[in-house]
């Protein structure tokens, strides 16, 4: 792969969120009690997961979208994790009063992740500075449909201007939401296309979405890979590349920011899903949530030893 000619700037917004993670034999039955054997405190939330992975694949991030009170311990150390990282996190905005997310995450030995997460319902009712000064020296947004309430009118700004908005789509939508329309890329979990279309069926759901919107739509299906709908709108798949995964925790956050990447670089659309699936498949490899995310460097080297 070549050296790419710019490095995008990505401005990625969502809400922060505090990780307790816990590695365990099997998810408990009700009102049972387990040992872990693991314990860690990380940082997470889709937004910042994918901002850490777009920091480390290449691009150069800027977090932006609410958080609880600034007395708050969470407040320091997610600020301190993004620095480390070398993400612009600017423009965070805390809320007096409130309460920054915070999740519970399971992993089994599996490396399949089972979440409970606490989101302070005033968060939703963040004010954003102006557009113009957010979408300045911006190359792509990337954001999350559950932020839709107060991302979306940013979102219309910046396709006005030319600017792609890539959402992770993580949860059911109305088919009426204007993120629909105003995002340029849709990326679906396969349980947030189904709840939004109404059907099962990954292919007739992607098509009933893409009547709705002029925006690239696609669903990841884990170890299936991606289904995708060309500029013909004819069904295109990404494989996924097998690996022995460990913590699938951040994973399609990954995804999404490496495609955001790879993209943001002028790679073609198959290009940039194939990065992208590369970037999440070695992700799984290794525990520690989006902080497990591979370089560049790993990510070339592991795309170099695979097919077109």
């Amino acid at each position: 792969m070549t050296k790419p000619a710019k490095q995008p700037r990505v401005l990625c917004v969502g809400i922060p969120v505090r990780d307790l993670t816990f590695r365990i034999d099997a998810v408990p039955g009700r009102g049972n009690k387990i040992p872990a054997s693991a314990y860690g405190e990380i940082c997470g939330g889709n937004a910042l997961n994918a901002a850490i992975g777009i920091s480390r694949l290449g691009g150069k991030a800027r977090m932006c979208g609410p958080m609880g009170d600034s007395e708050e311990a969470a407040s320091r150390f997610i600020f301190d994790k993004l620095g480390e990282e070398g993400i612009d996190s600017s423009g965070l905005i805390h809320m007096p009063g409130l309460v920054t997310p915070i999740s519970a995450v399971m992993v089994d030995t599996s490396g399949e992740r089972t979440i409970v997460t606490f989101r302070d319902p005033g968060l939703w009712k963040v004010k954003f500075p102006a557009a113009d000064t957010l979408l300045n020296d911006c190359d792509a947004i990337l954001t999350e449909s559950r932020c839709a309430s107060f991302v979306t009118p940013l979102c219309a700004a910046a396709a006005q201007r030319g600017i792609p908005v890539v959402v992770d789509v993580d949860n059911a939508m109305a088919m009426n939401d204007g993120l629909l329309t105003a995002a340029t890329h849709l990326i679906f979990s396969a349980e947030a296309l189904h709840g939004t279309a109404g059907t099962a069926d990954d292919a007739e759901a992607l098509k009933k979405v893409a009547s709705l919107t002029h925006a690239f739509v696609a669903v990841t299906r884990g170890p299936k890979g991606t289904l995708w709908l060309d500029d013909k709108h004819q069904f295109q798949e990404t494989p996924a590349y097998p690996v022995h995964s460990v913590d699938t925790l951040g994973a399609g956050d990954i995804f999404h920011g490496g495609f955001t990447v790879a993209f943001g670089e002028g790679q073609s659309i198959p290009q940039a899903l194939r990065f992208a699936s590369a970037a999440a498949a070695l992700k799984c490899t290794r525990p520690g949530g989006a902080f497990a995310c591979p370089s560049r460097a790993e990510v070339e080297a592991f795309l170099a030893d695979k097919p077109n």
